[in-house]
């Protein structure tokens, strides 16, 4: 049996994001967590559905990611829409405060994980999608589909 030591382990994903954005470029920061939301995000309770990153002053945040309370520290538990400080080096803030600003691009998180025992995001710096482009990206993908299928096919005939 292999270990999981060496690999990132997916927490949440957010599957709408490639979806509705363009995504050109991805970046990975840490969380600033509570205690609770670890416990919680160790249970697997997270959703990233509606959030999003933003940028104020020379910080970066995590905002709308739902992390629900961890039962037995409710006392003492988490707000589980509240915004989280994600954390970055200067330079790559300043690079994305340049694209964001220059661009209009969005900050989408694509999704949480394990990195050495530490909670990261993935985030990508991304356009929205008109609903062509949707549509452009569903064809292309029932193709390549198509394609695979009679490439297996051939290659069970024989051929």
């Amino acid at each position: 049996m292999k270990s999981d030591k060496g690999r990132d382990r997916d927490i949440a994903v957010n599957r709408r994001a490639r979806h509705d954005y363009h995504i050109e470029e991805t970046f990975e920061a840490g969380i600033a967590l509570l205690g609770s939301e670890v416990k919680a995000l160790r249970q697997g309770k997270a959703n990233l559905k509606d959030s999003y990153g933003r940028l104020e002053g020379n910080e970066l945040w995590l905002w709308n990611a739902h992390i629900s309370p961890y039962g037995p520290a409710s006392q003492f538990g988490h707000e589980p829409t509240r915004t989280r400080k994600l954390l970055l080096h200067r330079r790559e803030l300043e690079k994305l405060q340049g694209k964001i600003l220059e661009r209009g691009m969005t900050l989408v998180p694509l999704r949480l994980f394990w990195s050495k025992g530490k909670a990261k995001a993935e985030l990508g710096l991304g356009v929205g999608k008109k609903l062509h482009d949707k549509r452009a990206s569903i064809r292309e993908r029932m193709e390549r589909r198509e394609i695979d299928r009679a490439m297996a096919a051939g290659k069970r005939r024989g051929g």
